[in-house]
């Protein structure tokens, strides 16, 4: 694809995703407020809780607590732009704003990935070394662990910045680029550049398979170990408890790398711009919905601590558990 001479490297994106859609804008406005609202509320509760309840400071809900602030970011990044997009009969941004909007999606969004795969090395000392947790998961190793995460991110973040910042993108007579999109995201990016895209696309499947493979090789391994040795418990009660704490990682990761992969690790090809924003939704909006729900609902821990905070009768005392 060749670059008329028109294009521009800071051209200004017209953000389209939403623009065919057959629900009415002012409902799609109201349902992504609805979600975006509860997100806020649901992860503020969750740090909350784990901040003032002194039960639950422990490295589990350390890393919790973490990927809460996290998931607040992730959907702040996009979902506010596109409750202004929806009222908006231009829903323009500029070049700069949307490379730095690039910049704090990507950097949420891996950082996002990485705890999870973090908490999956938890739950394996957890399970496999109990007498050694709170040795081992201290909150200094909890603290390091998150700080390395955000430098990795960010320093894979300012490669794929770096590699967009040399691209033109060919506009129309006024210099507007249209971008089927709701946000400034990659593949999109990538789409509507008239530039040679081989470097980035050879980035994203190998730097970035390699940032995705070494955490889900982590998440599977300790998953290996976390399954065979709760097949050795002796107790039906001890199974269950080990898999209970372990189900809704799992469900998260799940859904989270599912997504995730669907989106930038198939072939430009093999799915359409639509399948393509579906599963964004799933990840900038559904996802960091669900995970202080899901996380909560089925942990006793969080749900004594809500009704404690909240006054709701007298709840059973339970032991305190401390950082190493």
């Amino acid at each position: 694809m060749g670059c008329t001479p028109n294009a521009s490297h800071s051209p200004v994106f017209l953000l389209l995703g939403f623009s065919r859609a057959r629900i009415s804008p002012n409902l799609l406005f109201l349902l992504f407020l609805a979600i975006y609202l509860a997100t806020i509320m649901g992860n503020v509760t969750l740090v909350l809780l784990i901040s003032r309840d002194s039960r639950l400071h422990s490295p589990m809900y350390y890393l919790l607590r973490g990927l809460s602030v996290i998931d607040m970011g992730l959907s702040t990044v996009t979902l506010p732009q596109l409750l202004a997009h929806l009222v908006s009969n231009y829903p323009a941004i500029p070049a700069a704003r949307c490379l730095a909007q690039f910049f704090f999606f990507y950097a949420f969004g891996v950082t996002d990935t990485l705890v999870i795969s973090v908490m999956a090395l938890d739950r394996y000392v957890a399970i496999c070394d109990p007498l050694h947790y709170h040795s081992v998961m201290n909150r200094r190793l909890c603290a390091r662990l998150l700080a390395l995460s955000w430098m990795v991110s960010i320093v894979h973040t300012m490669l794929h910045v770096g590699l967009l910042l040399p691209l033109y993108w060919a506009g129309d007579a006024k210099g507007n680029v249209n971008l089927p999109h709701f946000f400034c995201d990659h593949r999109p990016l990538l789409r509507a550049s008239c530039s040679d895209i081989h470097s980035n696309e050879l980035a994203i499947f190998l730097e970035g398979g390699f940032l995705m493979l070494g955490p889900c090789a982590l998440i599977v391994l300790s998953y290996v170990r976390i399954g065979a040795t709760i097949l050795r418990l002796p107790s039906a009660a001890g199974r269950h408890r080990a898999v209970s704490t372990c189900g809704s990682h799992l469900t998260m990761v799940g859904f989270l790398y599912g997504t995730i992969i669907w989106v930038y690790f198939q072939p430009s090809s093999q799915n359409s711009q639509e399948q393509d924003m579906v599963a964004s939704v799933m990840y900038t909006a559904i996802t960091p919905l669900a995970n202080p729900f899901v996380y909560s609902l089925r942990n006793k821990d969080v749900k004594s601590a809500l009704h404690r905070l909240l006054g709701w009768g007298k709840v059973i005392s339970l032991p305190k558990s401390h950082f190493g």
